[in-house]
């Protein structure tokens, strides 16, 4: 039973090309979102950090003031 007419080595390697620049562009975009995320981890990573931070200035009673001035007293 014939199958239809038989591609050329030219039509295959154009859908050959096809699928892989879709295969590119799928992961252009999975890349993109994949950088999106971790910006935003790291900026909720950043401000956990500074809850921490001001969690223990305040237990100490300072004010981010005193902090800088501890720790630039403590560099020197």
């Amino acid at each position: 039973m014939a199958r239809g007419v038989r591609k050329s080595s030219l039509e295959k390697l154009q859908k050959e090309l096809a699928e892989v620049q879709e295969s590119i562009l799928q992961n252009k975009n999975s890349m993109a979102e994949l950088i999106q995320k971790e910006k935003e981890i790291k900026e909720k990573i950043s401000l956990e950090q500074f809850k921490e931070v001001s969690s223990i200035l305040d237990q100490q009673n300072m004010s981010i003031a005193d902090l800088k001035e501890f720790l630039i007293s403590r560099a020197k």
